[in-house]
Order: structure tokens, then sequence, then C-alpha cells
């Protein structure tokens, strides 16, 4: 019997935790049925989910949260973003659209063809994208009910090198680049992750990735949920692409835990 893959997971945190860290990006798993839209072979689809996945981000969050001395919550996809990705807006206003790489990706990082021409997205932004979204923003709203704010840290990581999809790859690449939202992320939250950061190497701001994930429902209405994106270069953990983890992952993870416990 096949075992079903869950699409996300909240793992609680403390009680009085405003903490939510957020890894969308970390899985590799694609459900036979997404699989059989997809028009990669198996081997082209492994190297693609190399270069796509935020690799090792999950077990970073786990061990911070096992650092931290308030445990914060944890919401994890436990899907590949090829299937969707939770961070895109699913209609004309993201910019990602450009590339192929909306909601539902129709390009690959190289923009080679990943679903044929004419995918019709809505299947899987009702089957995958939405319940999601409402799962996170429930998430949000409880961290609000319990303790009157609530802080999203998003954790992701980017490679050395530009990839070919990126559409700001000019700017610097930083070890740690910390993704801000005008609105969302108070100064008093990015000197916290500078600080936390700091023997990491040095810490950038929204280059090459810029902006922080937010549910709908709060994005631009609710100063009482903060957000902050950590965007951690991969080659200062793991080896490129989709390698094992170093050593660093454990500093990094130390790092974390410092900002969970600041904020």
């Amino acid at each position: 019997m096949t075992r079903t893959v869950p699409s996300f997971e909240l793992l609680p945190g403390a009680a009085e935790s405003p903490v939510l860290l957020h890894v969308p990006h970390s899985a590799r798993a694609v459900p036979a049925r997404v699989r059989a839209g997809i028009v990669l072979d198996d081997a082209g689809l492994e190297r693609e989910l190399d270069h796509i996945t935020d690799a090792h981000t999950a077990e970073l969050a786990e061990r911070a949260a096992a650092l931290a001395g308030v445990t914060p919550w944890r919401f994890v996809n436990r899907l590949s973003r090829l299937v969707v990705d939770p961070e895109r807006f699913p209609d004309e206003r993201e910019e990602m659209l450009a590339v192929g790489m909306g909601a539902v990706y129709t390009r690959t990082t190289h923009r080679a063809e990943l679903r044929g021409a004419g995918t019709d997205p809505g299947p899987l932004l009702d089957r995958y994208f939405r319940p999601y979204a409402h799962a996170m923003t429930e998430a949000v709203s409880d961290r609000l009910a319990a303790t009157g704010r609530a802080v999203i840290v998003d954790v992701h990581s980017y490679p050395a090198e530009p990839l070919p999809y990126e559409l700001h790859a000019a700017g610097p690449r930083p070890p740690v680049c910390l993704g801000t939202d005008a609105f969302h992320t108070p100064a008093e939250l990015t000197e916290a992750a500078r600080k936390a950061f700091a023997g990491c190497g040095e810490t950038g701001l929204d280059s090459p990735f810029a902006g922080t994930y937010v549910p709908l429902e709060f994005h631009g209405r609710d100063a009482r949920v903060g957000a902050l994106m950590v965007e951690i270069r991969r080659d200062t953990y793991m080896a490129e692409p989709g390698g094992p983890a170093g050593p660093g992952l454990e500093r990094l993870a130390t790092a974390l835990a410092a900002l969970v416990d600041a904020v």
C-alpha cells in the first residue's frame, strides 16, 4: 500500500510563542497524479529538484526549534514546490509568471518546458494551493489569538550562482539574505536577524530575493503580523546542487534559534 504524503504539516510550539517558522520549499515529493503532468523524464526531474529545492531547510527549522528557549511553531510544506508554490500570488499579480513560475510552474529553473502548453492550473490550485493558504492563515490567526501578535520567519535557501529563472540576479549574493516587507517587517525584526546571523557571514537585504510571505488575509492590513524571509546561500551549509548538509547547518540552526528567542 502506497503511503500518502500529507501536503503540509503544522508542528506545535509553545503556547506562548508568537513565532511561526514557515518552510515552504524544502520537500522533493511529487504525487503520481501531479508527476503525470510534468514533461521531464525521471532523470531530468531529479536534476530539476536538485536545483529548485531549498534542501535541508526543514531540518534547519527543526533543529532551531529544538535549540530555542521558547519553542516556535513550524509550518512545513511536505510536497515539492513543483506541485504548487504556496508563496506565489495565484493570479496576474505574480511577477514570476514572466518566466513560467507562478503558483503552478510551467518552466524549469533553466527555462525549459516543465508542463505542456495550455496546462490549466485550476485543479492544482484547488487541490493544493488553497488548502495550504487556508491552513497557514489559520495558523497565524491562532498565534494572534494566543499571544496578540504573530511573527512569520520564512526559511529558504538559494544557490551560490544565479539560475536562469532569476529575475533579479545582478545584485549581491551574501551568505544570508533577509527579505523584508515595508508593512510587515519592523526595523527591530531586521536588526534582530542581523545580530543573530552575525557569525554566519555577511548579511544583506532583499538581494537576490526580496519580500517575505504573509497570508493574503493579513497582507498589508494587520500590523500585528510581522514577517521576515531568511534566505541562506547554499554553499554555506551543503554541497550544491542537491547534496548533503555539512557542519554549517548547525551554526545556522543556532543562529535561527537566537532569532526566534530575540523576537
